[in-house]
């Protein structure tokens, strides 16, 4: 099915049969992606008066009960509530999902012990667009991130004058397949949250973070059709299915 889209001041032509989805789903596995010190999810069937309500076990219904943690279990979108005493939940805050996106590769740069995304690499990258949304895959790109158990790794991270120049750009949603754009042990100060979402002034409150994505190989660096779907989480985050369209013509 090829749509003709109205997007602000553009027209655009998207083949809606060829979603190109980048999240990595919840498993109820210890192979499930993790990180921040917590076990896997669990996804596993209700039990009353000692029966196992599945249909495996003669039930009618399967009737799982998941437990699991959006911050670490798999492809998530948050709020600033991420980081405030204030509630932002993500089903009130996040008013739309269609965004134009612009999909970069970077490849972080070593730093002391440390592997990071530069401000000049990002400026790279994306050059003088304006886009609603950055996808950023980190390089090399394999699969074990899909899997990974990040707990204790010292995972790559974004400089805060990186952050600081995509927010200069206008970018609203910033999409990373990282466990988080800050490094995992910062003593708390977590510079890139608060700078994307300015913390210290007027606060974007219509801003998310997405984290936990996993960009194919088979997807080329480019500008895309975004459609951001998040579960209605009453909570600063929510699983989230982000899915690409290649725009044909605009």
């Amino acid at each position: 099915m090829i749509a003709q889209i109205q997007f602000g001041t553009r027209k655009l032509k998207i083949d809606l049969t060829q979603p190109l989805d980048i999240s990595i789903p919840i498993k109820g596995s210890a192979s499930n992606v993790n990180a921040w010190y917590i076990g896997p999810p669990k996804i596993e069937p209700e039990v009353f008066d000692g029966d196992k309500i599945s249909v495996s076990e003669g039930a009618s219904v399967n009737f799982n009960t998941i437990t699991f943690n959006p911050h670490s279990h798999g492809t998530h979108t948050e709020t600033v509530g991420h980081i405030t005493e204030q509630n932002y939940p993500i089903n009130k805050y996040l008013k739309q999902s269609f965004f134009i996106a612009e999909v970069i590769s970077v490849a972080p740069e070593k730093k002391g012990e440390d592997y990071v995304v530069s401000a000049k690499q990002l400026q790279f990258a994306i050059g003088n667009k304006k886009r609603d949304a950055v996808v950023i895959r980190t390089l090399p790109n394999t699969n074990d991130k899909k899997t990974k158990q990040y707990s204790n790794t010292n995972w790559t991270y974004f400089e805060e004058d990186a952050i600081k120049l995509l927010v200069k750009k206008g970018v609203k949603h910033l999409l990373v397949d990282l466990p988080s754009i800050d490094r995992e042990e910062d003593g708390g100060e977590l510079k890139g949250h608060n700078a994307f979402w300015n913390t210290s002034g007027k606060v974007r409150t219509d801003a998310t973070i997405t984290e936990f994505i996993y960009v194919s190989n088979k997807i080329e660096d480019g500008t895309y059709f975004l459609d951001l779907q998040t579960a209605p989480f009453v909570n600063d985050a929510s699983p989230s299915k982000p899915l690409l369209y290649k725009i044909i013509e605009s």
